[in-house]
């Protein structure tokens, strides 16, 4: 069986409000691959999630799931995936072993039976397996939801924004999980707006307004960038983003942390020197400029401005 998945010119309007949320997107998971969907809020994640698991019908396009169809063959898809959406939407009044035993019974197994699947996460979570899920911290939470999604042993695993809203050191062992989940031949299609996620998966659609905007490994997508990238501090942050802006040579500025972020419209071996007397005469003190590799945010701001 082919356990890919394929979009082909996807499109999804929301008639209520007239939002059009997936705007003709098309991208391929291929078998056994850790596939990231990659875009800030409201780009249109969610609403792909929902086509592909057979919760929300498409406008236009066509989509399949381990060549079965999402509209026409919907119930069959509905057996082979698992799903964990981004919100914690297990039952929290009943305990940890419960919800588990409740998702294995609806697909007609056992945790036993598929204990292997799950059993490098619930080892954390057994320790806790007769309290209640409402009354688990947020990494243990996203175990368990990730322990029920999988205790049927998909062959596609679908997660929807798995890392948000957890600390930094359960996202770090989320996606360790993720790896050995690969393991086992399970396509991963994974969705974050976390950009650092972005470089663990092996490819990556970045989107933005329901538009898919470059695929590629992250590697490719970074080495793709065009110009050579800067970045400078100084005592006054503020007023550094003013001066920059204004000045004639910078093409393209933006904040990052305690960093702006550019490049030079046309750069010869004399624009750093330029620069940095540009910023003295205005006054900037503890002037720190140095030429840095572009991260994907990098990349994925840069593609926001070619698109405009």
């Amino acid at each position: 069986m082919n356990n890919g998945i394929s979009l082909q010119n996807i499109s999804k309007t929301y008639k209520k409000s007239n939002v059009t949320a997936v705007n003709d997107a098309s991208f391929v998971v291929r078998c056994g691959e850790l596939f990231g969907l990659i875009g800030p809020d409201g780009a249109g994640k969610t609403t792909i999630f929902r086509i592909l698991t057979t919760l929300l019908l498409p406008d236009k396009g066509t989509a399949s799931v381990s060549n079965y169809d999402v509209v026409k063959d919907y119930k069959a898809i509905r057996g082979i995936l698992g799903y964990m959406p981004g919100k914690f939407s297990l039952y929290r009044d009943l305990t940890v072993e419960e919800n588990l035993n409740f998702f294995a019974t609806v697909f007609g197994t056992t945790i036993e039976k598929n204990y292997n699947l799950i059993k490098e996460i619930y080892v954390q979570l057994e320790p806790f397996k007769t309290r209640r899920a409402g009354d688990l911290s947020g990494g243990m939470k996203q175990k368990l939801a990730l322990c029920c999604a999988l205790i049927h042993k998909p062959v596609v695993l679908f997660l929807d924004e798995p890392t948000t809203g957890v600390d930094a050191i359960s996202r770090k062992e989320f996606w360790e999980m993720l790896k050995r989940l690969q393991k086992q031949e399970i396509t991963i299609l994974v969705s974050t707006a976390y950009m650092d996620e972005a470089q663990l998966c092996d490819r990556i659609a970045l989107i933005q307004n329901g538009k898919i905007l470059s695929i590629d490994t992250p590697e490719n997508i970074i080495n793709s960038y065009p110009e050579r990238l800067y970045a400078v501090r100084s005592d006054s942050p503020h007023k550094l983003l003013k001066d920059l802006k204004n000045y004639h040579e910078i093409y393209n500025c933006y904040t990052f942390g305690e960093y702006l972020h550019f490049s030079f419209k046309s750069e010869d071996e004399n624009s750093g020197e330029r620069l940095l007397k540009y910023l003295k005469e205005k006054k900037h003190e503890d002037i720190d400029l140095k030429l840095i590799k572009p991260g994907i945010e990098d990349c994925f701001l840069k593609l926001l401005k070619i698109e405009k």
